[in-house]
């Protein structure tokens, strides 16, 4: 057999470096030669009949088997959750995850959208909605790489694991109302329209009241909307639960139940309470929502809104999964066109922090200011 000819044995009848051939004949123009010297490497790589090795491709073109997951935030254990029902999913495929922390930025959340191209991982997960300004450019994504949004019902044209926030919101009204509680307050972060999940809430919330007739009985208090240009820290929405009772206390004397946005307000709002000497379920009751895992504990106990949230995760990396296998899988030479859209039914748990409203000695409303 007529051995294989290498770029050592062009360089030594060249009289040049094996790096100088292999550099040359691969096109790295980083590098200057002279005119000469490419045409005389060339010349005697194509009269001994050298050929260039073929890079090797990867039979799968996309990173790895890679996840991308958009979080906006990782201080609040719901996102926690998310991540580890996902991550549960994807190891059990052979799938690793990287999460793409947006702090709720439009600036990162654009970098990290513009990095995919480049990336092509081979599935791509948003814990909550886009921004509204990039939703059409994650609609092009979606065309490529599979991508699940774990939605809060608003309207969108890729796979989603639905939430209708207005039902959680008359779900927690529904409760204080069977109890008896007429005069109530909602406590919630800033009321933002990028952050529309929190106004659905809100919004069935008051509907339940409003239903029931109750509707200005309501008192709505919401974090200004500076907090959302910060960076979150861990204790931010706990903080705000905290602070926005205290003011609340101070305006209101007549309340008998608070509610929360999720339960880390919650737990803020209960440390707030007890500050005032003011008994938990006796004096006030106090609803959340999420479940997380603190919520459960015998010490807190606090009554929320179970809706699932490790499962949604487990089911959005699912949908990935699925969808990398049927492409792979293609039946009669085309690919199934599939939009996948789940919703669980949220639940109450009730627990420890609520129970049937005080009754009332005196006509109480809201304090007047004193000067």
């Amino acid at each position: 057999m007529r051995k294989k000819v290498t770029s050592t044995d062009i360089a030594k009848k060249a009289g040049v470096s094996q790096a100088t051939v292999s550099m040359v004949l691969n096109h790295k123009y980083n590098v200057s030669f002279s005119k000469e010297t490419v045409e005389k490497i060339e010349r005697i790589a194509k009269e001994m009949g050298y050929i260039i090795p073929k890079r090797r491709q990867r039979k799968d073109s996309r990173t790895g088997k890679l996840i991308i997951v958009f979080c906006p935030t990782l201080t609040n254990p719901y996102y926690v959750m998310l991540l580890q029902g996902i991550e549960a999913v994807a190891k059990e495929e052979g799938y690793s995850v990287f999460t793409c922390n947006t702090q709720r930025e439009l600036k990162l959340e654009e970098q990290y959208l513009k990095l995919m191209s480049s990336v092509d991982p081979a599935g791509i997960i948003y814990t909550c909605n886009p921004s509204s300004v990039f939703m059409e450019q994650v609609g092009e994504i979606a065309k490529k790489i599979p991508l699940v949004i774990i939605s809060n019902r608003e309207k969108v044209q890729v796979d989603a694991i639905n939430q209708d926030n207005t039902k959680v919101g008359r779900l927690m009204a529904r409760h204080l109302l069977d109890y008896g509680h007429r005069d109530v307050a909602f406590i919630t972060p800033p009321l933002t329209q990028r952050q529309k999940q929190r106004s659905k809430r809100v919004q069935g919330f008051v509907q339940e009241y409003e239903q029931a007739g109750l509707g200005d009985r309501v008192v709505i208090k919401a974090a200004d909307a500076s907090l959302d240009e910060q960076l979150p820290s861990p204790d931010s929405e706990y903080k705000m639960g905290y602070n926005l009772t205290k003011e609340l206390l101070a305006e209101y004397d007549n309340l008998t139940a608070i509610a929360g946005l999720n339960d880390m307000m919650a737990f803020g709002i209960m440390d707030a309470l007890q500050e005032e000497k003011y008994k938990i379920p006796g004096d006030m009751s106090v609803i959340g929502c999420d479940n997380i895992i603190f919520s459960g504990m015998s010490h807190l106990s606090l009554t929320t809104i179970e809706h699932f949230v490790p499962l949604k995760g487990r089911d959005a990396c699912d949908i990935i999964i699925r969808k990398i296998k049927s492409s792979k899988d293609t039946y009669d030479g085309t690919n199934p066109i599939s939009i996948y859209h789940i919703e669980y039914e949220p639940k109450l748990i009730a627990r420890k922090t609520t129970s049937y409203a005080r009754e009332k000695t005196h006509e109480r409303g809201r304090k007047e200011k004193k000067y």
